[in-house]
């Protein structure tokens, strides 16, 4: 009942922090601000009035989707300190990330008032800006990152290493589950990628061709990535374990769509192939970097949205088209081994080390406070009878009901 309960606070939490506070800072009214944080809007304040990130006047639905990206970086460091974490911590670091790490974020990236964004018309950096077209960075480093600063604080569940320091295999309570996840998030993520086109008819009345041929192209290497890192983790995973494993294969779908997620507008069919294959890599050789280093990760989330996140970012350096640049953005800088120098790749590269710091630096603060204090874990016992028993007063499985209770099952 922890994780579930903390899924919908996720979305409860953050909508009313991103209502309060997050717009203000991440948007504002995109012909104001500073190049640091939005400085209108808050409590969606005189919104009629207001340009929204869309170019509209007052356009409800700009809202409506920034908040559930805002939602989906919330929720990705539950993930990474699953089975542990005390709930009053969990509280205050979705607030944070809610109301002030991922806002800053998202206006730095993605608004025409950012310093790091493409979309800055004015005084671009290094006369191109960052591309991260649906939040490789923006999203889903945020959580991943924050989620690492999680696991390194708190410290590995008990049991995960025995006294050799050897990983303890602790395997998912159900695959049926996590293979309806993975075809959830694999439908959401067409939300996400296309969608970031804003718009798919053009509200002006023209370039309507265009946005619907960029959201079309976000939607097909968005599949290939996906599909590439299908293939790329059943391969590796039965060349280690000569099995074919589900589970890797569900990893697989979701690191090829971190990877695309930068630069799925902005790259060639065949280069969101290799976006998916390198990522898949990428997380095989950090999942076991963690483990070396003794950095427990339930769902390898932050290897997976946070580093495979970084990929991504740096991949839409690597290979995004003129052409395709042209047509998702106004400054026309392009990937390197495309033929368009080092504008671009040198944006990404700085807009990777810039918010990893910001990321890990804050959220490391929070955590570190909250141990210090006392609160970031919960103790032995309570984690040995379970955060169901322990913290909310029962289990999401209740067999102990006396009507066909499994044999062995203790309550």
């Amino acid at each position: 009942m922890n994780i579930l309960l903390q899924t919908i606070l996720d979305a409860a939490v953050s909508a009313i922090c991103w209502y309060l506070i997050g717009w203000g800072l991440a948007y504002g009214d995109i012909t104001t601000g500073s190049p640091f944080l939005g400085t209108a809007g808050f409590a969606m304040s005189n919104w009629s009035a207001l340009t929204t990130n869309s170019g509209s006047a007052g356009r409800w639905s700009d809202w409506f989707f920034q908040w559930a990206f805002a939602a989906t970086a919330t929720t990705i460091p539950a993930g990474c300190v699953a089975e542990r974490f005390n709930f009053n911590a969990y509280l205050a670091y979705t607030v944070f990330i809610s109301a002030w790490v991922y806002p800053i974020i998202v206006h730095w990236v993605w608004s025409p008032k950012g310093w790091l964004s493409a979309f800055n018309t004015e005084k671009p950096l290094l006369d191109s800006g960052m591309i991260d077209f649906a939040g490789s960075a923006v999203v889903h480093m945020t959580g991943g990152l924050a989620g690492l600063m999680g696991c390194i604080l708190v410290g590995p569940r008990l049991g995960r290493f025995d006294s050799n320091g050897k990983p303890v295999d602790m395997p998912g309570h159900s695959a049926t589950l996590m293979v309806l996840g993975t075809v959830l998030l694999w439908f959401g993520w067409y939300g996400f990628n296309p969608g970031s086109t804003l718009n798919i008819v053009s509200l002006a009345g023209k370039d309507s061709a265009l946005l619907y041929e960029t959201s079309g192209r976000a939607a097909v290497t968005t599949t290939l990535s996906g599909g590439a890192g299908v293939i790329t983790a059943l391969i590796t995973t039965f060349v280690r374990h000569k099995a074919w494993d589900l589970i890797s294969v569900c990893n697989g779908a979701l690191v090829g769509f971190v990877s695309i997620t930068a630069s799925a507008a902005v790259v060639e069919p065949w280069a969101a192939l290799i976006a998916g294959i390198i990522g898949s890599l990428i997380f095989d050789v950090t999942c076991w970097l963690w483990l070396k280093l003794r950095i427990d990760d339930p769902l390898s989330a932050s290897p997976m949205h946070g580093i495979c996140g970084m990929w991504g970012v740096l991949f839409a350096g690597l290979f995004a088209t003129e052409k395709f640049v042209g047509q998702a953005y106004l400054n026309g800088k392009f990937g390197a081994f495309m033929g368009g120098g080092g504008h671009l790749l040198a944006c990404q590269i700085i807009g990777i080390v810039v918010i990893t710091a910001w990321i890990c630096v804050l959220t490391g603060l929070l955590f570190l406070v909250l141990k210090l204090f006392g609160k970031l874990r919960i103790s032995p016992e309570e984690e040995q009878a379970g955060l169901d028993v322990s913290k909310h007063g029962g289990s999401a499985y209740n067999y102990d009901h006396g009507l066909n209770k499994p044999d062995g099952i203790k309550i």
